[in-house]
């Protein structure tokens, strides 16, 4: 008889070592500016360690081919293998818009309100608002061979938006969940995880339309589209786990590899045709 073993058991086990890995340093943290930091880099390094490699995960701006940006993202799971650039100028990253596969806002809790314009507004809107920042770019779409064969440009793909948090604080999950369901458009948020309450995704109705050849306008319409239809939360003892395999759900089966760059729509910036024949 084979051997086995009780698999929840081996998931608990990760959870705690997650947790463990994800509190490292950030409880000695007494500044807010430099708490905020820390929960950052912290969710940056917790990420680094379990994704696989070819997810790169960094603090960025996001670029697009006009030079328009957006606002700076906490956290960004992008590309690295098949986006030729990513620019650093002092000490700030930016990533062209067509290598990001998500976006993450991090906050030490789910409650919360943040100044805008002089307006006050929930941290959960606040992320929308990150998030919507992204998708809004410009991406580009491109052939590629592929073992000798040439393949035609492909749709762009999704890009996933969330919030992280240590703790949450709203008393009901029913406000969480109408809350997030009130966010929609480019501004929906997709998946979070607040570690002692629980992680969660948000379900949708709606596709893309197939049969749009602009891959830009059938991103944007598919966002404008699409309709809250509920929220699912982990339970507590398990929300890195729950998260982390949500997101991977997500990562390889809902997003694959980003579409190939248009590299001479950068080159316009410089004045340089790219020759693009041998």
């Amino acid at each position: 008889m084979a051997n086995r073993i009780i698999l929840k058991d081996l998931f608990s086990g990760l959870q705690n070592q997650m947790t463990a890995q994800l509190n490292t340093n950030r409880e000695f943290i007494m500044h807010p500016g430099s708490k905020g930091d820390s929960l950052e880099e912290t969710w940056i390094e917790w990420l680094r360690k379990y994704l696989p490699n070819r997810y790169s995960v960094d603090k960025a701006i996001i670029v697009d081919s006009n030079g328009h940006l957006s606002d700076q993202i906490d956290l960004v799971i992008y590309d690295q293998q098949y986006t030729p650039f990513v620019l650093t100028q002092n000490g700030i990253h930016y990533i062209p818009a067509e290598g990001v596969y998500a976006v993450f806002e991090v906050k030490p809790d789910l409650k919360g309100s943040v100044e805008v314009k002089g307006e006050s507004i929930s941290y959960l809107e606040y992320a929308g608002r990150k998030i919507e920042s992204v998708r809004k770019l410009k991406r580009t779409s491109t052939s590629i061979i592929d073992r000798g064969q040439k393949y035609n440009p492909r749709p762009l793909t999704k890009i996933l938006g969330g919030i992280l948090a240590s703790t949450n604080t709203i008393k009901k999950t029913e406000t969480i969940k109408g809350k997030l369901e009130k966010l929609t458009g480019l501004q929906g948020l997709d998946m979070g995880c607040a570690v002692d309450y629980g992680a969660f995704f948000i379900d949708y109705a709606g596709e893309e339309d197939s049969k749009n050849t602009n891959f830009q306008e059938r991103i944007v319409d598919y966002y404008a589209n699409r309709v809250p239809n509920g929220v699912t939360f982990s339970k507590p003892d398990v929300s890195l786990v729950s998260f982390f395999l949500q997101l991977m759900r997500y990562l390889q089966q809902s997003i694959g590899t980003v579409a190939a760059i248009d590299l001479s729509e950068y080159s316009n910036a410089i004045d340089f045709p790219i020759d693009e024949e041998l």
